[in-house]
């Protein structure tokens, strides 16, 4: 293999498209303060210009009447909800209910048509009740946008494809703090979990349903 590219080295094996289904559903994931602003320890400047492409997309969702599904990360008091996380990762301890940077960013505040899920853990899915909800709603694909990508967005896409969901995740609406993680998870995912494509590729999607 010395020698050759990644996209080499995966072709013929890695490399199918499940393309989108009829029921998409827009995921904003953890778009939070934490990683919008610059005193934050989690802070991703590749987070502010995904947040716009993100929001020019949930509102090409709310035109459609198509579900928007937000989460956000937050503890309690004493952290104990979040197991070996926080253990890990101590700064998400500060990601509690009355902290300003556990707040949703302003260009995506829930509307009341929205849901909510709050999580502990990096996929939207484990511990909650998004899968029935989507299940409910007869949903069969995920547009999964937010931070991190190698993170909660990539946890998320697994989780997605792994509980029976078509998953698109749009180039331009995910951030990380360092392009080498960003792109490395966004390959993989396009490699085995979903289909990596672009905010455009995702509006010329919708207008077709």
């Amino acid at each position: 293999m010395s020698g050759t590219t990644a996209e080499e080295s995966y072709s013929g094996v890695f490399d199918g498209a499940l393309g989108p289904g009829r029921r998409p559903a827009l995921l904003v994931v953890d778009f939070i303060r934490a990683y919008t602003e610059e005193a934050s320890p989690l802070y991703a400047s590749p987070a502010r210009a995904a947040v716009h492409a993100t929001a020019q997309l949930r509102e090409a969702f709310a035109a459609r009447r198509l579900p928007v599904v937000f989460t956000r990360v937050l503890f309690g008091r004493s952290g104990r909800d979040g197991g070996l996380f926080v253990r890990k990762v101590p700064v998400l301890r500060r990601l509690v209910d009355g902290e300003p940077l556990a707040e949703f960013v302003p260009e995506l505040e829930p509307r009341p048509e929205d849901v909510v899920v709050t999580k502990q853990y990096a996929s939207a899915f484990f511990g909650t009740s998004l899968a029935s909800t989507l299940v409910a709603w007869g949903v069969d694909t995920t547009v999964v946008t937010g931070v991190s990508t190698s993170g909660c967005v990539r946890a998320t896409a697994v989780d997605a494809m792994q509980h029976g969901f078509r998953v698109m995740v749009p180039r331009d609406c995910v951030a990380d703090r360092h392009p080498g993680p960003h792109e490395a998870n966004l390959f993989d995912i396009g490699a085995k979990y979903g289909d990596v494509v672009s905010a455009t590729d995702v509006l010329a999607y919708l207008a077709t349903l």
